[in-house]
């Protein structure tokens, strides 16, 4: 009777102890950033047994207690929050706000597989960068905001024009294909141009896949792809404005606003870009930064059809004028010997549109056409180039038990003329495609993904690229493992894609017919998320990568500085390295996005070992901000680090070059603050490249021959011109200003 006894009087003890401690009930709400309610979010008392769910308009109740307690508030996609509160302070009807998660593993993405499934699920490494992430660093073209995204890099290769590409872990640009809502229509020509002008305010997210993705896109995908996603018109502002300009006198205005004609939503974006005053701060009689007046127009229309289904059509018009060169130069100067510069006049259109078929079956129609119109001189060397594209493809998705099936036919066209003398005649390319893909479902831990591609190129013949892909997950899915083997190939065409086959006096040789390069890549991705109790979410995305490559395309700079020699590689080429992301945002509104990239890409021909020119061993990112939500002010941070490159020195029997042949370590910085205001007014400021570094520091000079581009003096002893040693922005330290609005 006595452990009866002890056992009544401990419950009724602590029973009166609970009855006292939480004596009256407490409401409360739960809201998002955007003050709608959340519902089934999880509210508990730390130390305690007490806890509830949020109704459907974010209430909940629970005990309030006489003393201090904490209380903790957590929902899936939102960062949690704890809370201290007590009886003599609370008030009922408390709206608690949470803070999106961006670090979500379920968000939506569609480069991987070619249709759209959560992150989480797809068996590809998807990486996504919301628009909110590139307003951090505003920059008026995709091609600058990708600077601070670890293992891609966007490479100058002009210090006179300015044009470039995107290194994705060390593989140069002609390796990167470059989409616009899932339509390869940035590729060839365009490559250089291509990703200029696309109106920033109507980004929706950028996805990017690291890797060969020849199975589903073809030649041109095979170091990775990037797939900028314009925003669907049901989702933009009724009408966007941003503006900013620098003390550098560049200016930039994008517009974008949307409006309904009977059943059919339009979203239109205006791009605005205007740089006009020569700077040249190393005195070298050129323009350190090349001079831009560039018009782009998009616009996308929607069209609701009865049976829900896809109708999408879209259109972009850019128009560029753009030249660097010697500073006295005018357009009277235009292709003569007189006065030094390359000037390039862009004319791009582009159409694109998906057709859901109606009936019972997923059938898609995707088709897309593009032309682009090159009018360019560099120095008294005319380069006229013409380049229309069209593409169809009709996909089929079909799901069997556990099996996810995607087959597909596609057809691509290309038609190209130029006057160089390796066009004699225009080109007609015809690539028949058909691939085919099965998502296995073995276990709802484990995915297993197959695919092959073949296509029929008209010029080098058939061409097959299949690829496995694996993924596990945990059980909490706080956990992902992708294992992935995969074949690429692509046709290379010179002019197009290399910029120092047309600018400086070199003269271009080819030992021999090139032929299509072929590679296998090897990737391992890791993602392990962490969440704490202080209200913190802690995200790791680690990958190693290896890829080989035969018939691997190297311009010789070396054996003679007169030339750039084209030609197979006779041996192979490898790309190998390991990349981390580290994420981590708290409720408080600080957040930090760190990235590190080695890597080790080099080429092997008769036993002798190249590390490939332009390409850095090592590169870090950096993406670090804090949000003081009480002022609407926040503050951001970015910046990247780029290890050391080989470079291509003149160095020759007559003529020692005076510059390294290797770069040093650079980093680019910048900070921003940004004051929003309720109305959906905003203004920024702040500074680009906060050390002020230019590849010229330290250097005597950069470009070769800068006083004789036109190699009038006869003399043995001085290198030909050229303005290729270059590889980073020449631009210095800039402040900037801006303005953003949005109505909703």
């Amino acid at each position: 009777m006595s452990k009866f006894y002890y056992g009544l009087i401990t419950a009724v003890s602590i029973l009166c102890f609970n009855l006292s401690v939480y004596a009256q009930q407490i409401t409360g709400y739960v809201h998002d950033a955007d003050g709608k309610p959340l519902e089934n979010a999880t509210v508990r008392l730390e130390g305690s047994s007490n806890g509830t769910k949020t109704a459907s308009d974010g209430k909940f109740e629970l005990p309030l207690p006489t003393a201090k307690a904490k209380l903790s508030i957590r929902a899936i996609g939102y960062l949690s929050i704890q809370e201290t509160i007590e009886k003599s302070t609370y008030q009922s009807g408390t709206i608690f706000t949470l803070a999106k998660d961006n670090r979500n593993l379920d968000e939506v993405v569609v480069s991987g597989t070619l249709k759209a499934v959560s992150k989480l699920e797809s068996p590809i490494p998807v990486e996504v960068y919301s628009a909110k992430f590139f307003r951090a660093n505003p920059a008026p073209t995709i091609f600058e905001s990708l600077q601070n995204i670890n293992g891609v890099r966007p490479q100058i290769n002009c210090s006179i024009c300015n044009t470039g590409d995107i290194h994705i872990n060390g593989l140069e640009g002609p390796y990167t294909m470059v989409l616009i809502d899932g339509m390869p229509i940035v590729s060839g020509l365009s490559t250089v141009y291509g990703l200029n002008g696309i109106p920033q305010a109507l980004i929706e997210r950028v996805e990017i896949v690291k890797g060969p993705a020849s199975t589903l896109y073809g030649s041109e995908a095979v170091g990775g792809l990037i797939n900028v996603i314009t925003k669907a018109p049901s989702n933009a502002p009724k009408f966007s404005l941003e503006a900013f300009g620098t003390t550098w006198q560049e200016y930039n205005l994008d517009l974008g606003g949307k409006f309904n004609i009977g059943s059919a939503q339009s979203l239109l974006g205006v791009n605005y870009f205007n740089y006009s005053n020569p700077i040249d701060k190393n005195k070298d009689n050129f323009t350190d930064v090349t001079l831009q007046d560039r018009l782009s127009i998009f616009n996308k229309w929607n069209f609701a059809r009865k049976d829900n289904k896809t109708f999408s059509i879209a259109g972009r018009y850019v128009y560029e004028d753009r030249w660097g060169g010697e500073m006295q130069w005018n357009k009277k100067y235009r292709g003569g010997e007189d006065v030094y510069a390359e000037s390039i006049y862009t004319k791009r259109w582009e159409v694109m549109g998906i057709y859901d078929l109606p009936g019972s079956e997923n059938f898609s129609l995707s088709v897309s056409a593009n032309g682009h119109n090159q009018n360019s001189y560099y120095g008294n060397t005319p380069y006229m180039a013409d380049q229309r594209i069209f593409f169809g493809q009709l996909t089929w998705n079909k799901t069997l038990k556990n099996h996810d099936l995607l087959t597909g036919l596609a057809y691509r066209y290309t038609y190209y003329d130029d006057n160089t003398p390796a066009t004699p005649t225009s080109s007609h390319t015809h690539l028949p495609g058909l691939f085919v893909q099965d998502e296995i479902t073995l276990h709802q831990q484990h995915k297993l993904l197959v695919g092959a591609r073949y296509d029929y190129n008209s010029i080098h013949g058939s061409i097959v690229s299949p690829r496995v892909n694996y993924k596990w997950n945990s059980q909490d899915k706080s956990q992902v493992l992708r294992v992935g083997i995969g074949n690429g190939y692509r046709v290379a065409n010179v002019f197009t894609e290399d910029h120092a086959a047309l600018t400086g006096a070199r003269d271009v040789v080819f030992k021999e017919d090139l032929k299509p390069e072929t590679s296998w890549n090897a990737n391992i991705n890791y993602v392990k998320k962490f969440y704490s109790d202080n209200g913190s979410v802690f995200a790791i995305d680690a990958s190693t990568f290896y890829t080989y490559f035969n018939n691997k395309i190297i311009p010789d700079y070396e054996t003679n500085v007169n030339q750039i020699i084209y030609a197979n590689l006779d041996g192979y080429a490898i790309s190998k390295g390991v990349s981390v992301n580290l994420d981590w945002a708290h409720h408080s509104g600080l957040k930090a996005m760190i990235g590190g990239t080695l890597m080790d890409v080099y080429s092997e021909e008769n036993g002798e070992r190249t590390w490939q020119m332009l390409t850095e061993k090592f590169m870090g990112t950096w993406t670090i901000g804090y949000n003081i939500r009480p002022l609407g002010l926040s503050i951001d941070y970015t910046g990247n680090v780029i290890g050391p490159m080989r470079l291509p020195v003149l160095t020759t029997e007559d003529y020692t070059d005076p510059r390294p042949d290797k770069s040093k370590l650079f980093s680019i910085q910048n900070i921003q603050l940004t004051k929003h205001f309720k109305n959906g007014f905003e203004v920024f400021g702040g500074v680009k490249n906060l050390l002020n570094w230019t590849p010229t520091k330290g250097l005597p000079f950069l470009i070769s021959r800068a006083h004789d581009p036109f190699e009038k003096i006869e003399d043995s002893k001085l290198p030909p011109f050229d303005p290729n040693y270059v590889y980073g922005p020449n631009q210095g330290i800039r402040g900037f200003l801006g303005v953003r609005y949005n109505l909703f």
